[in-house]
């Protein structure tokens, strides 16, 4: 199934290629490029003494490197590909030279033999696309999950047939500029986010119309009617909001989410924490309709135990509940974990210190928390956090201070009872530590099943 696919790169040979950022997802681009003749210039802010091995053996390859500051100034180039997190205005030099400016996303698109399901949004992508993943193997279908997730899919297009289902998160950066749209889009909710790059929210919103905005009458877009700004959005297709507060194609009556006025799965089956995590259930419920029986949908809201290091389910012992919610690195990321459960929860927090404050964070361990067990460098300002805040009850709520990471896990599981949740979301960077917070997320999953 790779004409479209080897027809593309054929065509590259002999052109000059520039590949703008050297990460993750452009590296076996660049793999690709070489592989079918091309010639290219890897182009990296990075300094050479910084590279790492794989950047440096893509060099061994035939990839000439243009690297440091003004890589960007120079290049020369019949065909660009844009990392993912530039904006594309950087690119207007570039492309009044007569370069065309994609992206490994753009040609996946236009290369992939298989349906394209895809995802966008400020919050819940990561979940939403991944249930959807789940529900479609839960199917019995071949599935590819990737994009925004981490995954390169453009490599593995050899491998996909027409009957699989590519399952892609885009950010707004790699919508930018896209030029095709899923046969199915989802936009899970828009807020301000990323104005640090966009120009404004204007632009932001424009970008997350991409995922649609190339659908023709067969397309299906799935959007949230509880968001003011995804409310007033239409497609070129089918149309179909879902809601939790009101009327849509998905919403819950009596407890339980129904699609179409038909009940398809108790909000009480859901594994998953919080109601943004019912949100994201309805969103993959309508984008999965007439792909997947309501009976595997069921199956993975009672067995799928959350993304990776977003308050994921590690581990039930003695009728205690794990949760790794690793990737809560400041305040903000640990009072939404805090908020998803009913109960009060035994917390784990404290690590690498950022010089951020901390104030926002006592009130809600007073509202959410019974045990706090800190570690780092952050542990006493967290400490300090709660003993100012005036609804903090010393009987209420027992802070133990570890030290570090290790013996506060140790110290929360040993004081945990049947029938309490521990989560481990430190509110601060890993950089203490560990390298990033998967590895510390990894840490804290190998600590709970070896207990």
């Amino acid at each position: 199934m790779g004409s479209a696919f080897d027809s593309y790169f054929a065509s590259l040979k002999g052109r000059r290629i520039a590949v703008l950022g050297l990460g993750v997802s452009n590296r076996p681009l660049v793999r690709l490029l070489l592989e079918y003749g091309c010639e290219v210039l890897g182009c990296d802010r990075t300094p050479r003494e910084k590279l790492d091995a794989e950047v440096l053996a893509l060099e061994q390859a035939g990839c000439r490197l243009h690297l440091g500051e003004n890589y960007l100034q120079g290049v020369e180039a019949d065909v660009v590909f844009r990392t993912p997190s530039m904006h594309p205005g950087l690119l207007e030099d570039i492309r009044a030279k007569g370069a065309v400016v994609t992206s490994e996303m753009e040609v996946f698109f236009e290369v992939a033999p298989c349906q394209l399901i895809a995802v966008t949004g400020s919050d819940g992508k990561t979940t939403t696309t991944t249930l959807i993943a789940e529900m479609l193997k839960a199917a019995g279908k071949t599935v590819w999950l990737g994009g925004n997730i981490g995954t390169p899919l453009l490599p593995l297009v050899r491998q996909m047939q027409e009957e699989d289902y590519a399952v892609v998160e885009l950010s707004s950066f790699q919508l930018m500029d896209m030029r095709r749209s899923p046969s199915r889009a989802l936009i899970t909710n828009l807020a301000p986010n990323h104005l640090d790059i966009h120009k404004d929210m204007e632009e932001y919103v424009d970008a997350k119309k991409n995922i649609y905005r190339h659908q023709d009458e067969s397309g299906l877009l799935v959007l949230n009617a509880d968001n003011a700004i995804t409310a007033g959005l239409r497609g070129n297709g089918a149309t179909r909001f879902f809601s939790r507060l009101g009327e849509g194609h998905v919403c819950i009556r009596d407890g339980i989410i129904c699609r179409g006025g038909v009940e398809v799965l108790p909000v009480s089956d859901i594994l998953l924490p919080g109601v943004h995590n019912v949100e994201n259930y309805m969103a993959a419920i309508a984008m999965v309709e007439g792909l997947v029986p309501d009976a595997c949908i069921r199956s993975v809201a009672k067995h799928f135990g959350g993304v990776e290091h977003r308050i994921e389910l590690v581990r039930i012992k003695d009728g205690v509940r794990y949760y790794n919610d690793s990737i809560a690195s400041s305040p903000s990321r640990t009072i939404a974990g805090l908020r998803s459960f009913p109960e009060k929860v035994i917390l784990i927090a404290g690590g690498y210190d950022k010089h951020i404050p901390y104030d926002v964070l006592g009130p809600e361990i007073c509202a959410h928390v019974k045990k706090l067990f800190l570690g780092g460098a952050t542990g006493p300002k967290i400490r300090d956090a709660v003993l100012a805040c005036p609804a903090y009850d010393p009987a209420a709520l027992e802070i133990v201070d570890c030290g570090s990471f290790d013996p506060a896990v140790y110290a929360a599981a040993n004081a945990a009872q049947e029938g309490d949740v521990v989560l481990m979301s430190p509110a601060s960077a890993a950089f203490d530590q560990f390298k990033n917070f998967m590895v510390r997320g990894e840490h804290f999953k190998k600590l709970i099943k070896e207990l």
